[in-house]
């Protein structure tokens, strides 16, 4: 079996952090999701190790996920939350607890959930984003816009060390099965910096048709992360639990394994399963 690292997982717990997102979510997503009900999916999906990802602005969801991630032997590493709005206290925290956490690699911001798409671009934000870089630690961008993209290519000329990737590949336009239009432009411009990576997660949602999407609905936005980004700066995440809403955590992972099977080699694949994430996030 290949060993495939999915670097996108979500576990929320109520009685351990506030998600402002869920309130009034009619959804299956509302409700605490612990880090065991993911465990035979993984399995039954061949999944040998995983990355949590931030899932609400605060310090208590990071350290809830610091807790899991410390008693689950399959977790690698943590893409936490900081107030990047307070440089001082950003650096405070870095120094007093999380930098000294072994699992501790990255940082993100809700950003989509912001009414200005150019937060990031705030004095105070870039001033926190160059601590990142300086500690070596990484930045998840989870766009949903093209103005998003737009954004962090001003973010990448002003912290010039910071690596970030790309969630979801930035929501290409799959559901409106374009090819590839402003998301296209941008994306390949965002392609020339080195220290930009795309991460082919979420796309099931994305594609816009409830449970019925298949690999041929994502294989030319798959293809277009492949050519521009290359083999060394694209990985997978599955995006659990908020991929339940576009079906299993099993169909997930065979759509993306089947896809990657047969447009890499083997060596390629090795690269975008585990390699390019254990040098991405210092797993």
């Amino acid at each position: 079996m290949e060993k495939i690292i999915d670097t996108h997982i979500h576990v929320w717990n109520f009685n351990h952090a506030v998600y402002e997102w869920l309130e009034g979510n009619a959804t299956l997503l509302n409700r605490t999701y612990d880090i065991e009900e993911i465990a035979a999916p993984r399995e039954a999906a061949g999944i040998s190790a995983g990355v949590l990802v931030q899932a609400t602005n605060h310090v208590e969801d990071t350290d809830w996920m610091l807790h899991v991630a410390a008693t689950t032997p399959w977790i690698q590493g943590v893409v936490g939350w900081l107030p990047l709005t307070d440089p001082e206290a950003t650096e405070k925290l870095l120094s007093e607890t999380y930098l000294s956490n072994p699992y501790y690699k990255g940082v993100r911001h809700l950003i989509h959930d912001e009414s200005d798409p150019r937060w990031l671009l705030q004095d105070t934000v870039i001033e926190s984003l160059n601590v990142l870089a300086k500690h070596g630690l990484t930045y998840d961008v989870v766009g949903v816009l093209p103005e998003h993209i737009k954004t962090v290519l001003e973010v990448a000329g002003r912290v010039p060390d910071l690596k970030m990737v790309f969630d979801h590949l930035n929501q290409p336009p799959i559901a409106r099965g374009e090819r590839f239009g402003e998301w296209g432009v941008l994306m390949k411009e965002a392609a020339k910096n080195p220290h930009f990576y795309a991460k082919i997660s979420g796309l099931g949602l994305t594609a816009g048709k409830g449970y019925d999407w298949t690999a041929e609905d994502l294989r030319p936005y798959i293809e277009f992360a492949l050519e521009h980004f290359g083999t060394g700066r694209c990985f997978c995440g599955g995006d659990w639990p908020v991929a339940l809403l576009a079906g299993s955590y099993l169909h997930t992972w065979e759509v993306y394994r089947e896809l990657l099977t047969s447009l890499l080699s083997r060596e390629d694949r090795q690269k975008v399963f585990s390699g390019n994430a254990e040098l991405f996030y210092r797993l």
